[in-house]
């Protein structure tokens, strides 16, 4: 097995519908050709929290996984969250991915873990079930310190062990947990990737991982890779003035009342970088609040991302 390299960038970009609130392949094929033309972007990775992955259908999911497929060809592998309750429907969920063209599988916890935490060994069953089912490449995704969902450093390091577990996106938000747990990671399992999803708080993360897999990769790319760069050089120097220049858009965008509002932000930024033509996301996400737009796209100014008053491209040309 040719081992999937997400030592750079890999973006979890949103997922684009039409007013009516249906899948808008074409647009949705744009946004990937786009992305994966950015020099360092190593995967995509679709049908997540900033994606609505929860929020389509069976067929939706399968559908769209063909559109990025065939809209980046064999550039980056494609990986689709994996978001299933029960390890049989998660693992038959995988098959069908990979069936539909991922190489990959963000493995998501069983949502029931989150408010009644989980059974010891249960984690590493959904792993392995996963795997053997569908031989998709598999990501440990560790969720907030404050989620009952959240894996021990024991938990971890036996999921990190498991044959096809290839890359761990650690979103702890727990520093001192970090501090902790990262270093032993790294030193058990040196093969593994360290990406961090800490979209809203980056810098502190910067200098201990290979890469990023973060919503935010799908708005600001470039400037992100240039921040990953830096990390790896140990340059706080220049890390801290890429995460200067970004921190308006990441107020904008993620300093919200809810970190679901991002998705719906991330949409406004690419409407103002003309990407999108319209912000439609789907219940239970909700428009954000009068004046949003206005607010992320002067962010977006304000970060040289786009000229001040220039209307987005597309939006432009029609």
């Amino acid at each position: 097995m040719s081992i999937m390299d997400l030592r750079g960038l890999n973006p979890a970009p949103v997922t684009v519908f039409t007013p009516d609130e249906e899948v808008d392949h074409a647009t949705n094929a744009d946004l990937a050709r786009w992305l994966v033309s950015v020099d360092g972007v190593k995967s995509m990775v679709i049908l997540g929290h900033a994606g609505e992955g929860t929020y389509l259908t069976s067929e939706e999911k399968l559908a769209l996984i063909r559109t990025y497929v065939e809209a980046v060809g064999d550039q980056v592998p494609i990986i689709a969250g994996i978001t299933g309750e029960g390890t049989k429907v998660a693992a038959l969920e995988a098959k069908r991915a990979k069936e539909a063209g991922a190489i990959g599988a963000l493995v998501y916890p069983n949502h029931g873990w989150l408010r009644f935490g989980f059974q010891k060994g249960a984690p590493q069953e959904r792993y392995r079930a996963i795997y053997e089912e569908s031989g998709l490449q598999c990501i440990l995704f560790q969720y907030p310190d404050v989620t009952k969902a959240t894996y021990d450093l024991e938990t971890q390091l036996e999921i990190a062990a498991q044959p096809g577990v290839v890359a761990t996106k650690n979103g702890v938000r727990n520093m001192k947990r970090w501090y902790t747990e990262i270093p032993v990671l790294r030193e058990e399992q040196p093969d593994l990737q360290i990406l961090s999803c800490h979209d809203e708080w980056l810098l502190p993360t910067m200098f201990d991982v290979d890469g990023l897999l973060v919503g935010y990769g799908g708005l600001t790319p470039e400037p992100l890779v240039e921040l990953i760069k830096a990390g790896k050089a140990h340059d706080y120097d220049a890390a801290k003035a890429i995460h200067d220049r970004l921190l308006p858009v990441t107020k904008a965008v993620y300093h919200r009342g809810s970190h679901m509002e991002g998705t719906v932000a991330l949409k406004h930024g690419l409407v103002a970088l003309g990407k999108l033509k319209d912000t439609t996301v789907r219940p239970p996400l909700l428009p954000l609040p009068a004046g949003a737009e206005t607010e992320i796209r002067e962010a977006l100014e304000q970060a040289d991302l786009i000229s001040s008053g220039s209307p987005s491209e597309e939006v432009a040309a029609e």
